[in-house]
């Protein structure tokens, strides 16, 4: 079994649950896979769902140029409320009325985040400031200065809406904050917004339709989740190891 585990290298496409870290799906392919060398290209929020794409073995050697690839999401923004965090698990700051808004309006709203950008992170994130994370912090309610990050958005199309919500489909670089995508088009729009939910739907080539959920996984014998490792060369063909 041992030598098994060791032959274990590529890439794996898992579909997160929601309520899970992705430091819990790395801690729990770990239990299941019996080896230490997990990680994953692109770390997604608790609340959200969908894509992670996890390195097994000799993989993880290939994290910096699959954590460069653009993203692809799909989600819903609930208009009128504002929280700290910025999303559904944070504590509502503010609440304001939510005009008639038409489809036109909410279209031409989203178009105006389309492009190159710069964007200040979120205080509720992961980002060291003086070799410290932000989120502690942000929990004792202090603000600190933060530089903003170059972003690109491709795509942030309307879906669907029904007010107070609309669903979207968003395509952006990498380190993008969709949160703070949310927030600020509630502040565009004058009634202040948060992110309801959030689900990845690619990542570069990768795609959700072909990762397995972690439960199936966890369920699964290694003799068959093998054959579901993208080999590395696949994976990252430019790349030289």
């Amino acid at each position: 079994m041992t030598g098994i585990n060791q032959e274990l290298n590529g890439v794996l496409l898992v579909d997160k649950p929601t309520d899970h870290t992705s430091h819990d799906v790395v801690a729990r392919l770990r239990g299941k896979l019996k080896t230490r060398k997990i990680g994953h290209a692109g770390t997604l929020d608790p609340m959200a769902t969908g894509l992670l794409v996890m390195l097994i073995g000799k993989a993880t050697r290939i994290s910096q140029y699959l954590i460069s690839l653009d993203k692809e999401y799909t989600g819903t923004i609930e208009l009128g409320k504002t929280t700290d965090t910025q999303d559904a698990e944070g504590r509502v700051m503010e609440t304001r009325p939510v005009p008639p808004l038409t489809e036109a309006a909410l279209k031409q709203a989203m178009a105006g985040f389309l492009g190159d950008q710069y964007q200040l992170p979120p205080m509720y994130s992961a980002i060291k400031i003086d070799g410290v994370p932000l989120y502690p912090k942000a929990r004792q309610g202090d603000e600190v200065e933060r530089e903003p990050r170059f972003i690109r958005v491709s795509t942030f199309e309307l879906t669907g809406y029904a007010l107070p919500r609309c669903d979207f489909r968003l395509r952006c670089s990498k380190g993008t904050y969709v949160r703070t995508i949310a927030h600020d088009l509630g502040e565009k729009l004058g009634c202040g917004g948060h992110l309801a939910a959030l689900r990845r739907t690619a990542s570069g080539q990768f795609k959700l339709a072909d990762a397995l959920t972690l439960d199936a996984l966890l369920a699964m014998p290694l003799g068959e989740i093998a054959p579901r490792l993208i080999p590395i060369h696949q994976a990252a063909p430019s790349v030289a190891l």
